[in-house]
């Protein structure tokens, strides 16, 4: 308790100072509940506005990727180098020591096995908001099918997740599924990222295309490119590079990074494009330099 006594009379109430007018300056949260907006603050750097993420949500339908047959040992070394851990829970809870300090996006929905005829069946939740809680996560992570059979089950499993993450106050981040249908253009990428942002995705992960400043332009919230499949790490330093002109507001990479020949060294690299205004080639040179 206060001591009573020694207190100062004189107080600086402020009188004709307007309070600071801050705006929230992450796209389209400006409002937001307070709660949702710190958890994307946390993901996103303040001085660049953008984000690392680190996706190693492979195996929930590949198994043991390569690269990941241990995520215990592959995973811990890159934390440090990025700014946001994707995965599922089932990783987070037995791979990932809680002592690391940084923002998770809990990987939310499950999907068909790559055993599967046709992975793009719409899948369903494999996760609630309560856990998503219990894992202290800042955002949770829905994967749609556009374009596939599975269209209105995941639309309807993102509208839902959005419900529950308003209640929570956790963002969602849409995710575009990889679909045998899926079109890799401008149009297609228009109307995805469009239909999970106005189905309420605080956050949407998408591809890089041709035409990609008009996707980011037409998407009232960020978008963060997904890294896709393996490329020398040159390509996939230039494509970042690109997104990153053109609007978006960062990459979640996997195989990319933990599939890279110094793991550590590209997550650094990517992290020069993204945050520190690095070109592709001199984002390559620092890759070429730490590795070596």
């Amino acid at each position: 308790m206060a001591d009573k006594d020694g207190n100062v009379s004189a107080k600086d109430y402020g009188v004709g100072v307007e309070p600071p007018g801050e705006v929230f300056p992450i796209k389209g949260a400006q409002h937001l509940d307070w709660g949702a907006q710190h958890r994307l603050a946390q993901m996103f750097n303040p001085a660049s506005g953008n984000t690392v993420m680190l996706a190693f949500d492979h195996g929930y339908i590949m198994g043991p990727t390569s690269g990941l047959e241990r995520l215990d040992l592959v995973i811990p070394p890159l934390v440090e180098h990025v700014d946001v851990l994707m995965g599922t829970r089932g990783a987070m809870r037995t791979c990932i020591p809680p002592t690391v300090r940084k923002p998770i996006c809990l990987r939310g929905t499950y999907d068909a096995s790559v055993l599967f005829e046709d992975m793009s069946d719409g899948g369903g939740l494999a996760a609630d908001m309560v856990n998503a809680v219990r894992l202290d996560a800042c955002a949770f992570a829905v994967q749609t099918f556009v374009g596939a059979p599975g269209e209105r089950r995941s639309l309807e499993t993102l509208a839902r997740a959005v419900d529950a993450g308003s209640t929570y106050g956790i963002p969602i981040l849409g995710v575009v599924a990889v679909g045998k249908q899926m079109e890799r253009t401008e149009k297609f990428f228009l109307l995805a990222t469009r239909l999970l942002a106005e189905n309420g995705a605080n956050v949407v992960k998408t591809y890089y295309c041709d035409g990609f400043e008009r996707v980011t332009a037409a998407c009232p919230v960020p978008i963060v490119i997904a890294g896709g499949k393996k490329l020398p790490e040159a390509d996939a330093l230039t494509m970042a590079y690109r997104a990153i002109a053109e609007g978006a507001h960062g990459v979640d990479m996997g195989r990319n990074i933990f599939q890279a020949d110094d793991p550590a060294a590209m997550a650094q690299a990517v992290g020069k494009v993204v945050h520190d205004q690095y070109t592709d080639k001199q984002a390559f040179e620092f890759y070429q330099d730490l590795k070596a």
